[in-house]
């Protein structure tokens, strides 16, 4: 479905788009995931969530190749220069901000700044050639963090990272170093175009922060795999004619893309992904003429399973 591109119907769109969007959701989808964060363990999620139609989603093993798809930066020279808009309700998440930059700099690809964002905790609008990375108690929804990346053709145009501060409230299970850093490098490291190394939570871990884990003591940061596959995206430019550089990117995209502040699967568009336990799913937003937002969403443990990580 396109979007209008009228300024007086950016809103009226919007509303459209997430309305078409619905339609490919189940309403009990949607229910059975707040519902399990109340008190369902994940196995009833799990049988709660069999109903979804036209998936084809299996367990995803450790992976050779963990790029997200051909989504990347476009550029005429590396390393790619991008900047880290910082938006925190609280200041408790800056030196983790600054962890997960030192990591992802470490690539021979990337070239990454600390700015003040853009945005604001709360809205966390995506602004064009940056990456806003925010965190605020966005609720009691069952997520605990979120990568949306704003496309055009393969290439990113815009991105953000969110914490859900709610789950990392004082003495919550997920209030600890290893937790708070393997969820910031992991949402950030999506918005280079890095997918998961592995998607079950109980398979050994990697040592990255790119593998899924109930325990993150050793997956906190980027692995040599992760250098590597950056090295891979990134291998070709995007010099010469038509490529999509800097503030210029995204020409041409709908205005209504720039409303979407990612609150709930009611803006996230259709369900397109799912790993096999739940844990993380993906979801497209299509604007039309190749405009698309992309969001991977993390799911929290429910309160059952959380007494198991204590």
């Amino acid at each position: 479905m396109v979007v209008s591109t009228h300024p007086a119907d950016d809103r009226r769109g919007l509303d459209q788009q997430v309305e078409a969007t619905k339609e490919d959701h189940p309403p009990s989808t949607h229910d059975a995931r707040r519902q399990t964060w109340r008190g369902r363990s994940m196995k009833k999620y799990q049988v709660a969530l069999l109903g979804v139609v036209a998936l084809a989603i299996v367990a995803v093993p450790a992976i050779a190749d963990h790029a997200w798809a051909n989504y990347h930066w476009a550029r005429a020279a590396n390393p790619v220069s991008l900047t880290l808009g910082s938006n925190f309700a609280t200041s408790v998440w800056d030196s983790y901000l600054v962890t997960s930059r030192n990591d992802w700099n470490v690539s021979s690809v990337l070239d990454l700044s600390i700015v003040s964002g853009t945005t604001t905790p709360r809205r966390c609008r995506a602004s064009t050639g940056n990456i806003e990375v925010c965190a605020d108690t966005y609720g009691n929804n069952g997520w605990l963090g979120l990568a949306s990346i704003s496309v055009s053709g393969d290439h990113i145009t815009k991105a953000t990272a969110k914490m859900n501060d709610t789950y990392y409230c004082p003495g919550c299970v997920y209030d600890t170093t290893a937790w708070r850093n393997l969820v910031m490098c992991q949402e950030i490291g999506h918005t280079f175009g890095l997918d998961h190394q592995d998607e079950s939570n109980t398979n050994p871990n990697l040592g990255t922060c790119m593998d899924y884990t109930n325990n993150p003591g050793s997956n906190q940061h980027p692995n040599a795999h992760d250098y590597e596959q950056l090295e891979t995206i990134y291998a070709h430019l995007d010099g010469g004619g038509g490529g999509c550089k800097g503030k210029n990117c995204g020409a041409g995209a709908p205005a209504a893309m720039s409303l979407i502040e990612q609150d709930g699967p009611g803006q996230w568009g259709k369900l397109v992904a799912r790993s096999h336990d739940g844990h993380s799913e993906v979801y497209v937003l299509d604007f039309g003429n190749g405009h698309q937002i992309i969001t991977h969403v993390l799911w929290a443990y429910g309160e059952e399973d959380l007494e198991d990580l204590k």
